[in-house]
């Protein structure tokens, strides 16, 4: 072959140089980088009005020759705001600086099952949150406490303040009336378990359900906190059926979608973070002030036998001399105080790698945190790790695996209800100040509550240890790409296994099983093995027509299958202080399975006429072994309208950017529960021989799903480019066939029964304003408002209606009743008290109720505010939740032993006679009114101030970050216990406002490094 000569490639060269120069004339070159000075690589620099552009490398840095000067430029980068520069001269070299997208109306967001849209062609309101908002304001505990106050729609609170997790989500309001209504989570297309399950402490707290059949009341935590927040890019929360239809008989609670963060095309990022924390009480409640004549009045109750009123006085003198020599030793002790006013330290570690290529793509994170409770020896510790690979094996199949491992040990203490005074809060509401708990020669002293707090907190254990595995895969395959024509199977699995491992033991030597009549000692061992898998398969369609009519359709299968064993083992009787189980005198244990299998398809036809008219239609069917016929297929359709009526060519408004009218409607279920199908025998032991008789419980083989009809329309608004956001959305959402737990005569062998009998109907309005109000090169300020109101009314009532949530209708309680609020709280009355008249108007159906509350707040509102200037960075969030009642027990414990803090204060008694605490322990189990409390807060929910320095600073770091931040460090509130938010049962559907001796709530101030190589 012969070699060009040198001339002849200079000619070429030469040539080509003068037909580009005719073509493009000038040259062009600069560098893209990011607010605090880091390089954003491979962002696209097009010439305004042509097809002419480049990529920016991985330094940020590009050249483009454009046709002739001036010229404008339009600079885009994902997740960036769109900018346009004036280019005069070639010799300018322009450094562009880009700014995050507050823009979220060009947010893409998911539409199907296996498609997304973007935000401005959306139909429904899909809530979503980003890393940003999820955590660089201030440190999480978990990603449960990192929602409250970000969305609309939602009523979050958590269950309790103990270390490790635990909340209740509501979404639009009650969905139903028994059980849990919790949402769908989904991570990374893998369907998540969120089970609280309990640890058998109930035969030690002897805690009773009352009217409430949930007998789970030992706090424990939900297992989403098992996902660590850090590791999350965003968040979408799709809140009714019009919305999460296309998740059928798991979405009537809503469904929160999870994204993690994966490897973007570049050069290796790394990351070093570390947090450290200060934990304190939310607030104390304080003692009350004690005197002699108080002491002695509390104690002192007259008797019409002189003997018995002689002893009686005698006890009450002997008490007050223990109060009197109490204080001339030095005072009277706050065990409130010795237990809970502690600042604890907490720590978060995090490392973090990731980067790509044109063909992979990596995110690899370390999580470790430690965070010890308010209360010794309670706490929680979780260590975290993180891969995601994508990897693009040809240009048409490529592979994205995520795999996620999480350990964690929570100590979450013995709080809550237990009626045999051993739990924390329950012994300290009758725990006196005068009294020595403190051990003498290494005992402790039984103390006059039932049990020593001091003991318990010392010596109990009650532990979760969790091991975790989630992982999924998923697999894009293009069959046709062609340019209008395109056709990809999608192919996705998912994993998600744990076993729970709960211990707890209470040694003999606690001062209450000193006597041999006892138990004398009890271990409790629980093991949970949960494994859950999901796969899908998923053909979708594009086609673009000439005229600008786009169809993307999808259509697919799918099948999971859910499988939990528990295995919990109680052991009594011990000797000395051993605890092994396998040294119990008795042994008893119970295991619980529960195996589920769905399986079903989803067919969905979405059309968009140039961006101007979005619709689009579909339907999911669904059957499941947990239905009476697990063989019957139920249908969810869906369809939904969007017109974005600013792109047409008759809208002369320049100063509204959107304009966007729509309406969705859609259907979603609630599968009943494992066992409402079966009538399930119980094992009985008589004289020594096993054998089995029929349960309480009556089941319904044709039991079928609960199903949510929702229809939700709104408007939504752009001025000023965008700067302003205006959102308003409007739903109206009925249940049908509402699963019913019927009480029946005993005389039936049975005391309930399930069925389908009703009918539920929620009403709400969200509101929501985001503006960009300043945009200037050294200070912005974004603010983001929302507003949000749920009502719901049971519109039909095939039984009786029912007291159901609360322990007794004596001391508040759900009222179920047909044209009233599925929230309403109810209580009996003294009839003596009141005249015929006042009693034909409170309680007009003869019911022998009155109605106290309602436990669904009057509004919620929160306030997001994010400030730059130069190098700062100020944020915070304010949430505010306007009325909703909770039943505090709490309170009416501490008055029942004479302990409250206001117990000498007035006011609440109507004749004006009586002190707070006689006046409420007075009323205990006749009229609960004084119970029913005002749960409504105004709470800082977040607020970080953070410093960038230069890039420059430091050689071969990429930006150093440093800030302070808080969690609840304000939170106004008329609530007479520890915090509004707390919950007795858990996340249990209607009964999650019942609060009795909680573990208190706490308060956060952090601090933070975080280092970008």
């Amino acid at each position: 072959m012969k070699k060009m000569s040198f001339s002849k490639t200079l000619l070429i060269n030469a040539l080509f140089f003068l037909f580009s120069s005719f073509i493009y004339g000038q040259t062009i070159r600069g560098k893209i980088v990011g607010v605090n000075g880091e390089s954003i690589p491979f962002a696209n620099i097009i010439e305004k009005g042509t097809t002419n552009g480049t990529t920016s490398n991985e330094n940020g840095e590009f050249s483009l020759n454009v046709k002739k000067l001036p010229t404008v430029v339009t600079i885009s980068s994902l997740g960036f705001v769109t900018i346009e520069r004036n280019v005069v001269s070639a010799d300018t070299f322009l450094q562009v600086t880009l700014r995050e997208d507050s823009d979220v109306l060009e947010e893409v967001v998911i539409s199907g099952l296996a498609t997304t849209t973007k935000r401005s062609n959306l139909a429904n309101t899909v809530s979503t949150i980003s890393a940003a908002e999820l955590t660089q304001v201030t440190s999480q505990s978990g990603f449960d406490s990192a929602l409250s106050g970000k969305f609309t729609g939602a009523e979050i609170k958590a269950n309790s303040g103990a270390p490790g997790g635990g909340i209740s989500m509501r979404l639009r309001g009650v969905t139903s009336v028994f059980g849990d209504q919790q949402p769908l989570f989904i991570v990374d297309g893998v369907y998540v378990d969120n089970s609280s399950i309990g640890m058998g402490n109930n035969v030690i707290s002897e805690a009773s359900g009352g009217g409430n059949p949930s007998t789970n009341q030992d706090d424990a935590s939900n297992r989403i906190a098992d996902i660590d927040p850090e590791d999350i890019e965003n968040v979408e929360i799709l809140k009714g059926a019009s919305a999460a239809a296309i998740y059928g008989s798991r979405a009537a609670g809503g469904v929160v979608i999870i994204t993690t963060k994966r490897g973007k095309f570049g050069k290796p990022r790394i990351s070093f973070s570390q947090t450290l924390g200060l934990r304190s009480p939310t607030q104390l409640l304080g003692l009350r002030d004690w005197n002699e004549e108080r002491v002695f009045n509390n104690f002192y109750s007259p008797k019409d036998d002189p003997v018995e009123d002689a002893e009686s006085r005698a006890n009450a003198q002997a008490i007050v001399a223990r109060f009197n020599q109490a204080v001339a030793n030095g005072g009277l002790r706050d065990y409130e105080a010795e237990l809970f006013d502690h600042t604890r330290i907490s720590t978060t570690t995090r490392f973090t790698s990731s980067g790509g290529s044109e063909k992979t793509d990596y995110f690899f994170g370390v999580t470790y945190k430690d965070e010890p409770g308010l209360v010794e020896n309670t706490g929680y510790e979780k260590a975290s790790v993180r891969l995601n690979i994508g990897q693009k094996f040809t240009d048409w199949l490529d592979l994205y695996v995520t795999s996620n491992y999480i350990s964690s040990q929570s100590d979450r203490g013995f709080f809550n209800n237990g009626n045999a005074n051993r739990t924390v809060g329950y012994a300290l509401a009758f725990t006196y100040p005068w009294e020595n708990l403190s051990p003498i020669d290494g005992l402790y002293p039984s103390g006059g509550a039932g049990s020593n707090v001091l003991e318990t907190v010392a010596i109990t254990t009650n532990r979760e240890k969790v091991n975790r595995f989630i992982g999924s895969a998923t697999s894009n395959i293009k069959i046709i790409d062609a340019e209008k024509n395109k056709l990809k199977l999608v192919l996705q699995a998912g994993f998600d296994q744990y076993t729970l491992r709960t211990t707890s033991i209470f040694p003999r030597e606690l001062s209450y099983f000193r006597d041999p009549s006892t138990l004398s000692g009890v271990a409790v061992s629980g093991s949970t093995i949960n494994t859950n898998y999901n796969l899908s398969a998923f053909l979708v369609h594009n086609l673009n027509l000439e005229d600008g009519l786009q169809f993307t359709t999808q259509l697919g299968s799918f099948f999971q299958d859910f499988d939990r064993n528990t295995v919990i083992t109680i052991g009594t009787g011990f000797d000395g202080s051993l605890t092994n189980l396998s040294l119990a005198k008795n042994l008893s244990s119970e295991q619980t399975i529960r195996l589920q299998k769905d399986s079903g398809f989803f067919i969905q036809e979405e059309i968009n006429y140039k961006n101007k008219i979005i619709g689009s239609v579909g339907i999911r069917g669904d059957k499941s072994t947990n239905n009476g016929e697990s063989d019957k297929m139920y249908y969810y359709p869906k369809a939904n309208l969007a017109i974005n009526l600013h792109e047409f060519d008759f809208w002369k408004f320049d100063k509204i950017t959107t304009f966007k009218p729509r309406i969705a409607y859609g259907e979603a279920g609630r599968f009943p529960q494992f066992n409402d199908q079966f009538t399930l025998a119980e094992a009985q032991f008589i004289g020594g021989n096993s054998g089995f008789a029929p349960g309480t419980f009556k089941g319904d083989p044709f039991i079928e799903p609960e199903r949510q009809k929702e229809l939700e329309y709104g408007l939504d608004l752009g001025l000023f480019e965008s700067r302003i956001i205006l959102e308003s959305t409007f739903y109206t959402k009925k249940i049908d066939d509402l699963l019913i737990q019927e009480r029946v005569p005993t005389s039936t062998g049975f005391t309930r029964e399930i069925k389908n009998g009703g009918e539920l109907k929620n009403t709400g309005i969200e509101l929501g304003l985001k503006a960009n109000v300043i945009e200037k090169e050294d200070f912005s300020w974004d603010t983001n408002l929302k507003w949000w109101k749920n009502k719901s009314k049971i519109t039909r009532l095939d039984v009786p209606a029912f007291t159901e949530g609360g322990f007794a209708s004596s001391l508040g309680t759900f009222y179920i009743q047909e044209g009233f609020s599925a929230t309403q709280i109810v209580g009996t009355y003294d009839s003596d008290a009141y005249t015929a008249e006042e009693i034909a108007r409170r309680d007009p159906e003869g019911d022998g109720f009155f109605v106290y509350g309602n436990a669904e707040p009057d509004f919620q509102m929160s306030w997001q505010n994010n400030f730059k200037y130069k190098n700062f960075d100020l944020s915070f969030l304010w949430h505010w939740k306007k009325g909703g009642d909770g039943i505090n027990l709490t309170t009416l414990l501490y008055d029942l032993a004479g302990t409250t803090w206001d117990y000498d204060d007035t006011g609440l008694d109507p004749t004006g006679t009586l002190t707070n605490g006689e006046y409420r322990a007075s009323q205990a189990f006749v009229n609960p009114e004084p119970l029913i409390e005002d749960a409504g807060y105004l709470r800082l929910r977040e607020v970080g101030l953070f410093y960038t320095f230069n890039k420059d600073v430091i050689k071969g770091v990429e930006k150093v970050k440093i800030g302070v931040s808080g969690r609840n460090l304000i939170n106004i509130f008329d609530y007479n216990s520890y915090d509004p938010e707390a919950s007795n049962f858990g996340n249990n559907v209607l009964a999650n406002n019942v609060e009795v001796t909680p573990y208190p709530a706490s308060k956060f101030i952090n601090f933070h490094l975080n280092v970008n190589f």
